[in-house]
């Protein structure tokens, strides 16, 4: 659903009762609703703009991943059209099931734990503690690949309208922790090498923009010499939102986190007792009732996005 989307909503059926100032749409830079409109004109110009994406928003991750040059995000743009084409996108938004996900967690700890300080979803991942023989032998790569396409979607589709609903404000970006305790040259094989830069790839050119900052803690000298790889396959306006830090890492992570949004092993105060562990369920305002009940509402009378 488009931040569009909520804003008519909840303008439309007073039996929300969520305030209106939670503006979808956020503030709007004057200059950059200038790029914003060009870009938009341009692509319906020429019968480019599919209803669903014709979002503000939308269009303002591809102008800042170009640096507002209009023709290099207009080309980008397109390009994520034809690979949702070419990949199914929305047939696998809509259909993947993805049965191993149980067995893809016990050896692969990562998911959604709450939100940052700002209200953005905080996603953790535990990839040092990864053990890839089994992540191998429960999923392949190309599956794996299917189920972080269909979660990118579900975090546009309900994470971002949720915790801005939640926050009363315009979310749309992710906060992410990368715990890479133990990983190194040695231990991260081709397989893994592989999948990282598809996956890089996927997020950079097709869902650009919706990292706000990620933090890379427990960096070793083993962690570091593969860094020094892995950064060549990203794209600089990407690094620029990377810290990579040591075992000190803490009073970084807690300028952004609150210590309750953060699992006891990262040296937060959650436990997720009740639910076996903190990265075993999918946290966050997305899963609560109210929010779902909006957002049913919501998806009842809008397309999604």
């Amino acid at each position: 659903m488009s931040f569009r989307s909520i804003e008519q909503l909840l303008r439309r059926n007073s039996k929300i009762k969520i305030s209106q100032s939670i503006i979808a749409n956020g503030i709007h830079d004057p200059k950059e609703e200038q790029s914003v409109q060009a870009l938009r004109e341009s692509l319906l110009a020429s019968n480019q703009l599919p209803e669903k994406f014709d979002d503000h928003h939308v269009l303002l991750r591809f102008l800042r991943m170009r640096g507002f040059n209009i023709i290099k995000a207009k080309e980008m743009f397109l390009n994520m059209l034809k690979w949702r084409e070419d990949c199914a996108v929305d047939t696998i938004a809509k259909d993947f099931k993805f049965e191993e996900f149980d067995a893809l967690k016990r050896c692969y700890p990562h998911g959604f734990h709450g939100v940052d300080r700002f209200g953005r979803p905080l996603y953790i991942e535990r990839i040092g503690s990864v053990d890839l023989s089994k992540l191998m032998q429960v999923t392949s790569i190309d599956r794996y690949i299917k189920y972080h396409i269909s979660e990118q979607e579900k975090t546009l589709s309900l994470r971002y309208p949720a915790c801005s609903l939640a926050a009363k404000k315009h979310i749309s970006s992710t906060t992410a922790i990368l715990d890479v305790k133990g990983l190194g040259m040695n231990n991260f094989s081709k397989a893994a090498r592989e999948m990282f830069i598809e996956i890089q790839k996927i997020d950079s050119n097709y869902y650009p923009e919706t990292l706000h900052q990620l933090y890379i803690i427990n960096a070793g000298s083993g962690f570091r010499a593969l860094w020094r790889v892995l950064k060549a396959f990203m794209e600089a306006r990407t690094l620029k939102k990377i810290q990579v830090l040591g075992t000190n890492y803490l009073s970084t992570v807690l300028e952004a986190v609150e210590p309750s949004n953060l699992p006891e092993f990262l040296g937060g105060t959650c436990s997720c007792s009740a639910t076996g562990g903190c990265l075993l369920q999918d946290k966050g305002p997305w899963t609560d009732a109210g929010i779902i009940r909006a957002s049913k509402i919501i998806l009842l009378n809008f397309k999604c996005y």
